[in-house]
């Protein structure tokens, strides 16, 4: 659509005319003026006229038609994601020269930002997708992972001018998409029963020839996510395997599913025994949803997950959520901000209150 460049208050002040003087002219009310003049209120072709023969100009100097420019219709994108599916809503960044496409985050009631849609798959590249405007790539930043918490970082992020694009994704393959420069940060918090240094162990398997730096986002606590008031009187892992309790995984390579893992071989509990460990959720708040809508009793998750929906937790491990970054990565702007960003105490201070984190360790560097 056409957009109205209105010049009436540049070319009333030039004339040396008030805003009053010149609604006394026109015959219209002084707030008609100020609408106008702030494109509030577009004017009918007889208050037009009579505004420009107030101010002896033309109407055409008063009032211009700026023309769009036409968005690039498509555009082939390597797609970050569990399901391509035609019409499928879709963020994107380049990363590395790439342009990258990842699915936009879905709210229960409202519908994703997004940049554009799938439309298929080309033969000889990724998914076509249909953009919805002239992609804006500069000052995005793209991190991979299942940090709950990441709507609190865009939201301080976009104050200072970067668009956090979230990748989501599980650690393992976070790690991954950053070894094969599909994303600029991987969160990861691998960290199983008595395994304090896993991320740093698989981010240095996956990077044998180092190049990468790696950053603390805090540590937080995960556990036992149970219906409000834990009628089932869930204790430890050894009460999931339980028959009358309904359990809801996360899929491999996840962290969750790493320290259910762990604690299942500590109690040398086989994984038949848990009802539901082949029913798995992409994401923490995934999971506890399913508990919140009774179609699991218990998962495991982070306790920002529990109180999201108002549910019952029981700490299982405290972990560290860290943040890997390839070292050419580290000079790029967004990232910088990034950096930044989390010695706000601002920051700290969300983070602590809304998502529960440890923040003492906070932007520390770990390797």
């Amino acid at each position: 659509m056409a957009k109205v460049n209105i010049r009436l208050a540049a070319i009333r002040r030039d004339r040396g005319v008030s805003a009053s003087e010149l609604a006394r002219r026109a015959g219209v009310s002084r707030q008609t003026v100020y609408a106008i003049e702030a494109g509030d209120y577009v004017p009918n072709t007889a208050v037009a006229l009579r505004l420009a023969r107030a101010l002896d100009a033309g109407v055409e100097d008063l009032f211009t038609l700026e023309e769009p420019e036409e968005p690039a219709e498509a555009a082939t994108a390597e797609f970050l994601g569990a399901e391509a599916r035609r019409g499928l809503a879709v963020r994107l960044c380049r990363v590395d020269g790439k342009l990258i496409a990842v699915p936009g985050v879905v709210d229960p009631v409202l519908l994703p930002v997004a940049d554009g849609a799938l439309q298929g798959v080309r033969k000889a590249g990724g998914p076509m997708v249909r953009l919805a405007h002239r992609l804006e790539e500069a000052g995005r930043l793209m991190i991979a992972g299942c940090d709950p918490a990441a709507s609190l970082v865009a939201h301080f992020l976009l104050r200072a001018g970067v668009e956090l694009i979230p990748a989501p994704s599980n650690s393992s393959q976070a790690i991954d998409w950053l070894r094969r420069r599909l994303v600029h940060v991987a969160g990861s918090h691998l960290a199983g029963a008595g395994q304090a240094e896993a991320n740093l162990s698989a981010i240095r398997r996956a990077f044998p020839r180092g190049g990468v730096a790696v950053v603390t986002l805090a540590e937080w606590e995960e556990g036992l996510v149970a219906a409000q008031g834990n009628p089932k009187r869930l204790r430890s892992v050894a009460d999931i395997a339980r028959p009358a309790v309904r359990f809801v995984n996360r899929e491999p390579g996840s962290g969750s599913r790493r320290l259910l893992d762990s604690e299942l071989a500590r109690l040398n509990i086989p994984a038949s025994a848990v009802r539901g460990y082949q029913n798995e959720a992409r994401a923490h708040l995934s999971a506890a949803r399913r508990v919140y809508e009774n179609a699991a009793d218990c998962c495991i998750a982070t306790r920002a997950a529990a109180n999201a929906f108002g549910l019952s937790f029981v700490p299982l491990a405290m972990e560290r959520y860290d943040l890997a970054i390839r070292a050419e990565f580290l000079a790029l702007p967004a990232v910088q901000k990034f950096l930044d960003m989390l010695a706000d105490l601002r920051v700290r201070r969300e983070l602590e209150m809304f998502a529960c984190y440890d923040v003492r360790r906070t932007g520390e560097r770990v390797l």
